[in-house]
This record gives structure tokens, C-alpha cells and sequence, in this order.
């Protein structure tokens, strides 16, 4: 068996509404839950984010998910609604826009503690 990542531990100013907020937009099938201090949230490939109230300064981390193209879609959807902002880059210069990288779409968001989270398409056959 090779190492497969169980959880993580995500850094929240509002455990349930970081959780929540994800879970809203990735369309998960089963809501946040607590465990013991955390709101986790499972991934369907059994990883768990475990979202902890944390007081003070929040680090902001990256955090990565390749969706299927229709759920991208259905993504950046609820984000133009919202009037989130968006980035195609990693460091918000491109603003309102999507990237396209080895046949993958993608795009940066914010969530409510400035964790970037990137949700990308997986690449095409063409692109190799």
C-alpha cells in the first residue's frame, strides 16, 4: 500500500462556516459534521478537512480539487453569482478570469479565511 493522505487540519475563524462554504460549492454529499473539535468534511476519496476554530492570525493555505468538467462548471457558476472574485493565477492578477494549463481549466477563490482553493478540471487527452 503506498501513502494516501487521511486528513488535514484547515485553520477556520468559523469551523461549520469554512466547512460549509466548500461543501456548498464542491456539491458534497454529506454535510459537515463535528468530530470532537473540528467540522470535518469528507472528500468522496475518504479524505477528510478537518476545519478547527482557530483564534488570531489565520495562515492562509492551498488547497487543490480536480472536479469533472460539468462540476467546474456548476463552481465558477456559483462564484459569478455570488460576485466572489476569482482569479486564473495563484497570486490575484488576473482577476475574473480562468486558466488553461496542460489541457486543464482552472481558477483561484478565496474562501471566508482567504485559504486559496483552486479547483481545476482534469487535462484533456489531447493535451497528453
Amino acid at each position: 500500500m503506498s501513502a494516501q493522505l487521511d486528513h488535514t487540519i484547515v485553520h477556520s475563524s468559523d469551523r461549520f462556516g469554512g466547512a460549509r462554504f466548500l461543501a456548498e460549492l464542491i456539491e458534497t454529499t454529506e454535510p459537515p459534521y463535528a468530530n470532537g473539535p473540528f467540522a470535518a468534511l469528507t472528500l468522496d476519496d475518504g479524505l477528510t478537512l478537518d476545519y478547527l476554530d482557530h483564534r488570531g492570525d489565520i495562515v492562509s493555505q492551498h488547497l487543490a480539487f480536480r472536479v469533472p468538467d460539468d462540476l467546474f462548471e456548476r463552481i465558477l457558476a456559483k462564484v459569478v453569482e455570488r460576485e466572489l472574485p476569482y482569479w486564473a493565477d495563484p497570486h490575484h492578477t488576473e482577476p475574473g478570469a480562468t486558466y488553461l494549463h496542460h489541457g486543464s481549466r482552472g481558477f483561484y477563490v478565496d474562501d471566508p479565511d482567504g485559504h486559496a482553493l483552486e479547483f481545476l478540471t482534469p487535462p484533456t487527452e489531447a493535451a497528453g
